[in-house]
């Protein structure tokens, strides 16, 4: 019986994290047994490869500032497990969780006992407890972030007011396919029937397969760059500024705390998604809400500052595509200044080719290391075997643990050079916690 909330999170940790074969089936039938919470969801859809979770915030800071009650699902988390189920940015209650869980205890036992592959994974319990939070809860919207993929992701039971789908790239390759096309069409699983999806800047054969799955669904399709444009404008300290237009609205110098032109496009998916979904419940939009909520927008790990001087930063970049991302606004931003990188990645990620990204750029020095990885099946990347991948001039010290590279960047630093940790969202997590019992 589950009593408290380290049982509740050993129970829900303690499931398995894939099936063999992808299914929504015994998804269904476990929010079946439930009640279909699902189906009493206001919400908006959003996949991607990179660029969800600062899309999800950005959406949260715009419904808020109509002074709605906004849910979010994300993950993973970065501090603590409860942020991945939250309201108005509040991570649900210890209490709450573990009534949840004991909820949902009984029908897993059930589906154990009934289903030929076994009951609900991992992922398919925590998303059947977030639509039950969310059912229950005083919330007007829910901004529900795809786990996976999109087509059989456990999120992909519900029918939403608008979908976005932000990038596409290389990532979970394994599961998702190996090239650009069989990924979009994964992501784009999620697209509706004449339910209008937003997409960002997607490379041309996964714009294809937007095109013609939003066509077969009849599914309006909105295109960053053809359908609503962004501006860049010169920057003004830590924050980037642009307008965005499209066929009905035009906003004028906008900002947002999170920098990279890629963050850009990022809240441009989200005001899109949003106005797209005022259009349609004929609600008025308020343009200087709209320019406080991006403003306001904030979500940990993305070039977060953790401490000012000298300045040291987290990322979590986690793949190729966005270690490229993070490799043009390093090289816009910081181009002048000596950027020390601390970089630890898991092993089953693309490192050889995010480590030579980052170690292209002139003005970084390297230092790999490694960290705990989240389970004894994920670990990081044995360090030396980092260095191995790199150029034979190139000089990448090798530590066996972050703490120890993160004395010896601070040590060689002066006051003006940079300090950025990255290469995976639970190396940064583990870095972040660190600073904060240090403050």
């Amino acid at each position: 019986m589950i009593e408290n909330y380290d049982q509740a999170l050993a129970f829900i940790h303690g499931r398995t994290k894939f099936k063999k074969l992808p299914t929504l089936d015994r998804m269904r039938r476990f929010l079946q047994e439930l009640g279909d919470p699902q189906l009493k969801i206001n919400g908006i859809h959003v996949a991607g490869t990179n660029g969800k979770g600062s899309t999800v915030a950005n959406l949260r800071e715009l419904f808020m500032a109509d002074g709605l009650t906004v849910g979010t699902f994300t993950s993973p988390f970065i501090t603590r497990f409860n942020e991945r189920i939250s309201v108005d940015g509040e991570p649900i209650s210890d209490d709450d969780l573990v009534a949840l869980v004991q909820k949902v205890q009984p029908v897993v036992a059930k589906l154990d006992a009934e289903l030929p592959t076994g009951g609900p994974t991992e992922f398919e319990i925590i998303t059947a407890m977030m639509f039950l939070y969310f059912a229950t809860q005083p919330i007007d919207i829910a901004i529900v972030e795809v786990g996976l993929g999109g087509l059989y992701d456990s999120t992909n039971v519900f029918t939403p007011k608008v979908s976005a789908i932000t990038t596409i790239g290389y990532d979970h390759m394994q599961i998702l396919g190996h090239t650009l096309t069989a990924i979009a069409e994964q992501k784009a699983g999620i697209i509706k029937p004449n339910v209008p999806v937003v997409v960002g800047k997607l490379p041309a054969e996964a714009q294809t397969v937007m095109v013609a799955t939003a066509a077969k669904q009849q599914a309006s399709l909105q295109t960053l760059g053809i359908d609503f444009q962004t501006t860049l404008l010169p920057p003004q300290g830590w924050e980037e500024r642009f307008n965005f237009d499209d066929e009905q609205d035009h906003f004028k110098g906008l900002t947002t705390p999170l920098l990279g032109d890629y963050q850009v496009d990022n809240a441009a998916v989200a005001l899109a998604a949003y106005l797209t979904y005022h259009r349609q419940a004929q609600l008025p939009v308020n343009v200087r809400d709209v320019r406080q909520a991006l403003a306001n927008t904030s979500w940990p790990g993305r070039l977060e500052r953790l401490n000012a001087e000298p300045l040291i930063l987290i990322d979590g970049a986690h793949n190729e595509p966005a270690v490229t991302e993070l490799a043009a606004t390093l090289k816009e931003r910081f181009g002048q200044q000596t950027v020390y990188v601390i970089f630890a990645v898991l092993a089953d990620k693309q490192h050889d080719q995010m480590i030579q990204t980052l170690a292209a750029l002139p003005n970084v020095r390297l230092l790999l290391t490694k960290f705990a990885g989240p389970n004894p099946k994920r670990q990081a990347t044995d360090p030396a075997a980092l260095a191995a991948e790199l150029p034979a001039h190139y000089d990448a010290p090798v530590f066996d643990d972050w703490q120890s590279a993160l004395v010896a960047a601070t040590n060689e630093m002066s006051s003006e050079d940079v300090l950025l940790l990255t290469g995976s969202l639970y190396f940064i997590s583990d870095v972040r916690a660190y600073f904060k019992t240090q403050a």
